[in-house]
């Protein structure tokens, strides 16, 4: 036998490939039907048909397992023009975090956040990770509009955006009325003086 006929240990090659796609689908099926904090690292790996130290291999805790799927299939950044006005980036911005929110998106930022409230260093890994940089582009957006003359100069970009925001998502949270993109338009009016 030659050193290239032996079997190697571990999975052939392509498997690893097959194996996180099938993984990243039982944690996203999972979160359809239940919550964040009740995901469990062995459901997981009974649905996707692998063992949990393969899990544990890849992510060492669920908090991990979650943030690599929300990453991979959900939370991809809306990306202004650029060519677009500063004010038809913010809005844009504004109309994908609304569409988002009401797609499967909303019900794992929801399990994320409600989850966080006991667990700060996941609200503190889902700014870092998530949050920061959307945020960071839409104050972008607004300051790009301030030197264009677009938006007043006076305007606090950081403030317009945790306001228009903040908004958003405490309608989301809270349900009490439904989250639309004409509400999301109305925010931006109102935040920038076109209201």
């Amino acid at each position: 036998m030659t050193d290239s006929s032996i079997p190697r240990p571990g999975r052939p090659r392509g498997h690893s490939a097959a194996s996180h796609a099938t993984i990243m689908q039982a944690v996203f099926d999972l979160l359809q039907e239940r919550s964040v904090r009740d995901l469990t690292m062995e459901a997981v790996a009974k649905r996707a048909g692998v063992g949990k130290p393969t899990l544990y291999k890849w992510w060492p805790t669920k908090s991990a397992l979650v943030f690599a799927m929300f990453h991979e299939r959900l939370s991809a950044p809306a990306e202004a023009g650029s060519s677009e006005s500063a004010e038809a980036g913010l809005r844009a911005r504004i109309r994908h975090l609304i569409n988002a929110l009401n797609g499967s998106f909303g019900k794992v930022m929801a399990d994320l956040i409600a989850e966080g409230q006991s667990d700060p260093g996941l609200l503190k890994d889902l700014y870092d990770q998530h949050i920061r940089q959307r945020r960071g582009a839409a104050v972008a957006d607004i300051e790009r509009g301030k030197a264009t003359g677009e938006f007043p100069a006076a305007l606090d970009a950081v403030l317009a955006v945790d306001a228009i925001v903040g908004a958003i998502y405490y309608r989301h949270l809270l349900r009490f009325e439904p989250l639309t993109e004409d509400y999301g338009e109305r925010l931006v009016d109102q935040v920038i003086g076109r209201g």
